[in-house]
């Protein structure tokens, strides 16, 4: 005979049992506290353009400068000094631009002079792209120095400033830059979904006078031109990612309170600490970057001595400590290059010091002659 089943409910209590979370439980962000945060960010960049926030990692705003002011009647020098200056020279050859790269070796950085070299040689450049710190490779460039070439010359001056803002001094207005992108994830200490781009006069007009700059589009800056800036920021485009934004407003209140120099100085402190500290642990280990002057405040690149494997040594160390501030050099590099993430939280002598020992202690396992206290005493005296 069919058998029936009776499926009987708990009974479910009409008052709410949830409990309120201060992650998730946020009233709306106001577009008047959107542009107070933008406003802030402008001071830490001692800059009087027009700072616009955007709702995402800084590849969203890298992307959508490009995009805005480069286009078919565009000829741009486009300086490699790591993988990022190669994405950059993708992007303008898609928008239809003429490139002309200049690349250095990775464990150097360009020259004032090499860019009035290319001036010369291309005198209808009018776009000029640069990293200012390499965080994959290491290396920094002397952007105060291009800066006054690339004005003599005319070109519109676009700069990717996401790994040193915080570590070194960014100053857009003072070096002339017409767009200066930063993002929060690496010295300013806070999370990577959120990031800003600071925008001159020269290149609101490049963009206006761009047909082929994005518009109506999650890329494109002349939206929150016409829309937010031109409207006197008074209405987004947009819900605002309130997590993030209330986290870089507590990354700039955190450097505000401290004090930038501080902040600066705390970065460049444990690049020098690293650098002499890897000579002084042995081991084969050697700066990636040769010159100190070339060698960025927020990560030490370190290459890996012969019959070593940088990303197997990387993955030893992580294995014991996973919260060492250590990565392996991306793609072909991960054979010989370590880079040590001393940015933010890990701008310490701790996380410095945990770094070189626990690659000490991988050299060693590997028959290499290592000074792990030597490393010690010399990492110590950089904060002393």
């Amino acid at each position: 005979m069919p058998v029936t089943l009776v499926l009987i409910h708990p009974s479910v209590s009409e008052e709410s049992t949830a409990v309120t979370h201060p992650f998730l439980d946020l009233p709306p962000l106001s577009a008047a506290h959107f542009a107070a945060i933008e406003d802030r960010v402008a001071r830490l960049l001692d800059t009087r353009q027009d700072v616009v926030i955007m709702q995402g990692e800084a590849l969203l705003p890298l992307e959508g400068a490009i995009r805005a002011t480069a286009g078919p009647e565009t000829v741009a020098l486009n300086v490699i000094t790591g993988p990022y200056g190669q994405t950059f020279g993708n992007w303008l050859r898609d928008c239809g631009a003429t490139v002309i790269d200049l690349a250095v070796p990775f464990h150097t950085a360009v020259t004032a002079e090499q860019i009035r070299e290319a001036f010369a040689a291309h005198p209808e450049i009018d776009f000029v792209s640069l990293v200012h710190a390499e965080a994959a490779t290491g290396n920094t460039n002397p952007v105060a120095e291009i800066g006054e070439a690339v004005r003599a010359h005319g070109a519109l001056f676009y700069l990717d400033a996401v790994a040193s803002v915080g570590a070194e001094p960014v100053l857009p207005d003072a070096w002339g830059v017409d767009l200066c992108v930063i993002g929060a994830q690496k010295a300013m200490g806070g999370p990577a979904g959120v990031s800003a781009v600071s925008v001159s006069a020269r290149a609101w007009a490049r963009m206006a006078a761009n047909p082929r700059a994005p518009r109506h589009s999650y890329l494109s800056l002349p939206d929150w031109k016409e829309r937010w800036i031109d409207g006197g920021r008074k209405a987004l485009l947009h819900a605002p990612a309130q997590l993030e934004m209330l986290a870089l407003e507590a990354c700039v209140a955190r450097i505000e309170a401290d004090g930038l120099e501080a902040v600066m100085a705390r970065h460049r402190t444990a690049a020098l600490a690293t650098r002499a500290g890897a000579v002084a642990l042995g081991g084969g280990l050697e700066p990636y970057v040769y010159a100190e002057s070339d060698a960025a405040p927020v990560a030490t690149t370190l290459r890996v001595p012969s019959g070593v494997v940088a990303s197997e040594l990387v993955a030893e160390a992580l294995a014991g400590d996973g919260t060492l501030p250590l990565a392996a050099g991306g793609g072909a590099l991960a054979g010989e290059m370590i880079r040590v993430n001393h940015y933010g939280a890990n701008a310490t002598a701790d996380a410095v010091r945990s770094s070189l020992a626990a690659l000490g202690t991988g050299l060693a396992k590997k028959g290499l002659p290592v000074d792990p206290e030597g490393a010690r005493r010399t990492v110590e005296s950089f904060w002393r």
